[in-house]
């Protein structure tokens, strides 16, 4: 994994320390920057070892941010960001995860009652002094209290669009040591949850000492926490990295145990115990004859626990399977269960049956129905846009700038003459694009406080080949149910896909409030497909609605929301959000062929 991340959040802290000072104009050229650095397709650190020149050599990144970068590479800092801590000394990304609290608000409660962290705004708010400060409120205050434990929480977990290219590089720099045998990624992150506490990483080697000297002397390494012959943790960007290492004969049983999650493993060992056996991270034993007398499921954690003694009757029985996760499951009678399904949601009675779902792959999308464009908040033309969306493989893409509407950023939406507009200009390039993608028109259009996209006029909703309602303002911001309003959206007769329905920000904002069975059930009965968002601030339908859309035959559309080509490789987290909800290809809108899609939509 490249710096590229890393780089990009400081850009954006030192645009939020400017905006907290009032500078109008810098904050967003910086943070332009970021979302840039971000997307680079190449390594920033690369681009750092030739020079300024060739980081300035970013979208948006000019010569005086392009020196900044490189101090930040070579040395952690760079000099006009310490000046801004400096000044204003807070924990900027902690106290503006809470939700209505801006780098402005920090400036105020910082120079009105000293607020520097969570802790200090919680106090804050529970003493009653926030609503004391000018501008501020007793309703303000109450919100800020009750978004306090959100913000604490999600700082706790790290998004799974962090972690995962982490771990990715974690199993390649073991790999390519002469002692491991092999390694993989485990835990949450391998089940793709959409938030993970830490970076979990099995090898499997008979030299544990040096595999885990070899994490603990990589380069990206910043602290050691603990090394030894079977453990070793340290810390990579921030994020805290576990190293398990077992030997090879062992591996797959470990794999197993160690991708969790807690609840499938305690169903797992209770089925493997009605059968006179037992599973654990060293492997599948029958243990009808060797059993010690009176062990039952309770003596047996329910945790992922520490095993430090490897004798201490673990192994008790004859092995019947270890090396692979393949022989573990078919030892219990059950085919492999994919990491994805591991959440004790009826997977495992599921693979008693031989009923476990066939699940959506990643190449079996054929196309993206939600991109943006410089027409409205993306930062790359209609063509740029098609023209990545063919590299990438897709058979056909759908151009879906925002329309006008409260919600929406900035000016950028689009009116009712602009998409006429737009439509000849996607007209005029579909005759001259790689004729291997078809370019549908649609928009993104804001589902109202009632429902309504009445943003748009409806003869201009008739003649798009799509329409996207996705909520942008109104977020349930007092709480109540959302659920009739979400119908209402995928009832509108012109609204084919409900864009990001929950409208959350993984870490950021939470989640409306809505019956999701109600709305699979609006779904199902309109032919309105719901959306899984792939971009992994949002995942958005979450697996749980997945799994209950796909129960009740409701249409899902896996989109990456792009607004740069880059983006286009979110799907990845798409598809896995989708396979958490036990979704099949034939359950997903844009696995269709175009006819297929046309069919749908007409």
């Amino acid at each position: 994994m490249s710096r590229n991340a890393e780089v990009a959040a400081v850009l954006e802290e030192y645009a939020d320390l400017l905006e907290a000072m009032d500078d109008d104009y810098r904050p967003n050229v910086y943070r332009r920057a970021a979302d840039n650095v971000r997307d680079y397709p190449e390594a920033v650190e690369d681009l750092v070892a030739e020079g300024p020149d060739a980081v300035a050599d970013i979208d948006g990144v000019g010569e005086g941010i392009a020196d900044h970068v490189v101090d930040y590479v070579e040395t952690g800092s760079f000099e006009e960001l310490e000046e801004a801590r400096d000044d204003l000394p807070v924990e900027m990304d902690a106290l503006t995860r809470v939700e209505g609290v801006g780098p402005k608000t920090v400036k105020k409660l910082y120079d009105a009652l000293g607020v520097r962290t969570l802790d200090d705004l919680e106090a804050a708010a529970e003493n009653g002094d926030i609503r004391e400060v000018p501008g501020f409120g007793a309703k303000t205050e109450e919100n800020i209290r009750e978004g306090v434990a959100f913000a604490r929480e999600a700082g706790e977990r790290a998004l799974l669009g962090e972690t995962r290219p982490l771990a990715d590089d974690v199993v390649a720099h073991l790999e390519a040591h002469d002692a491991v045998e092999r390694a993989a990624v485990a835990g949450s992150i391998r089940r793709w949850r959409e938030t993970n506490g830490d970076v979990d990483v099995l090898a499997a080697s008979d030299a544990g000492e040096r595999v885990g000297a070899h994490l603990a002397d990589w380069e990206r390494v910043g602290d050691v926490v603990e090394t030894g012959e079977t453990k070793t943790s340290v810390r990579v960007d921030g994020l805290r990295v576990d190293l398990r290492v077992v030997v090879d004969a062992e591996f797959g049983a470990a794999l197993q145990y160690f991708t969790g999650s807690k609840a499938h493993n305690v169903t797992l060992r209770n089925h493997a115990i009605a059968q006179g056996k037992k599973v654990n991270e060293y492997g599948v034993f029958d243990i009808r004859r060797d059993a010690p007398a009176g062990q039952s499921d309770a003596d047996a954690s329910d945790d992922v626990a520490d095993v430090d003694d490897p004798d201490d009757g673990q192994r008790v029985g004859d092995l019947l399977a270890a090396e692979t996760e393949d022989a573990v499951y078919d030892a219990l009678g059950l085919p492999w269960i994919p990491p994805e399904l591991r959440e004790d949601r009826g997977e495992i009675d599921a693979a008693r049956e031989g009923a476990l779902p066939d699940l959506l792959a990643e190449d079996d999308l054929r196309g993206d129905l939600h991109v943006h464009t410089d027409w409205s908040d993306g930062g790359h033309s209609i063509r740029e846009m098609v023209e990545a969306a063919a590299d990438f493989g897709h058979d056909y893409v759908c151009i879906t700038d925002h329309a006008e509407g409260p919600g929406v950023f900035g000016d950028s939406g689009l009116s009712d003459a602009d998409l006429r507009e737009q439509a000849d200009a996607i007209a005029d390039l579909s005759d001259d694009v790689d004729a291997d993608v078809e370019v549908l028109h649609g928009v993104e259009a804001n589902v109202d406080a009632d429902g309504d996209v009445g943003a748009v006029s409806d003869d201009v909703l008739a003649d798009l080949d799509l329409v996207i309602a996705s909520p942008h303002s109104a977020l349930g911001d007092d709480g109540g149910d959302q659920t009739d309003r979400l119908v209402a959206a995928v009832e509108h007769p012109h609204v084919d896909v409900l864009g990001h329905p929950s409208g959350r920000l993984i870490n950021e904002r939470p989640a409306m409030a809505f019956d999701a069975a109600e709305l699979v059930a609006a779904a199902a009965d309109a032919g309105t497909a719901l959306e899984v968002n792939a971009n992994y601030h949002r995942l958005d339908l979450p697996g749980s609605a997945v799994r209950a859309a796909v129960d009740a035959g409701a249409p899902i559309a896996i989109d990456t929301d792009a607004h740069s080509p880059a983006e286009y490789a979110q799907r990845t987290y798409g598809v896995h959000t989708a396979r958490r909800g036990w979704a099949e290809a034939g359950d997903v809108l844009n696995a269709r062929d175009a006819d297929g899609l046309r069919a749908f939509l007409d």
